[in-house]
């Protein structure tokens, strides 16, 4: 057929014996479902990848991004179509706040964070908060930092726009 492959899954032998990433075979799974114009079943996105890994591999992986809620799934008959909710830098954010959601020092986590940020990131984050800011205080926002809840963020990353739709941080990110 002519699917389109994502990712270098092909080949034999040593190639194909090459282990990747959780968060790699996350990331591509992402983007063959952000390609699919419908939701998609596991074996459609198993096809999109190359073909070589394992049904139950895929289905791992669509298993481990709905709880991570960074794709929906609904039943279709006996199987179940996907969709993304998060593209990979939703991914991404998702995984930052869970390790400081992990950490008993937030405050200094943040501060060594913000302190290795390179000039462009800090502006860019600067621009963020002040226009996070400029849509009104949060519950949260009212309190002092100590008294402010560990988890004062939304507790889920709110879905990634679909393609071609405006999101207010594209402005941001220069897009």
């Amino acid at each position: 057929m002519g699917a389109k492959a994502f990712g270098n899954f092909g080949g034999s032998g040593r190639e194909r014996a090459r282990r990747r990433g959780q968060g790699q075979l996350e990331a591509q799974v992402l983007a063959a479902l952000h390609h699919s114009p419908v939701p998609a079943t596991a074996a459609w996105v198993q096809e999109r990848l190359g073909g070589d890994l394992a049904y139950t591999t895929v289905m791992t992986i669509l298993s481990r991004l709905h709880a991570k809620q960074a794709v929906t799934r609904e039943r279709s008959g006996r199987a179940y179509v996907w969709t993304p909710a998060a593209d990979e830098a939703g991914l991404a954010a998702l995984r930052m706040r869970r390790v400081l959601d992990g950490e008993p020092d937030r405050d200094a986590v943040l501060t060594s964070f913000v302190s290795a940020l390179s000039a462009h990131d800090e502006q860019l984050l600067r621009t963020l908060l002040d226009r996070d800011a400029a849509d009104g205080p949060g519950p949260a926002e009212n309190l002092p930092a100590s008294d402010a809840p560990a988890a004062a963020e939304e507790p889920h990353p709110a879905p990634a726009p679909a393609p071609g739709r405006h999101h207010p941080s594209d402005e941001a990110r220069g897009g």
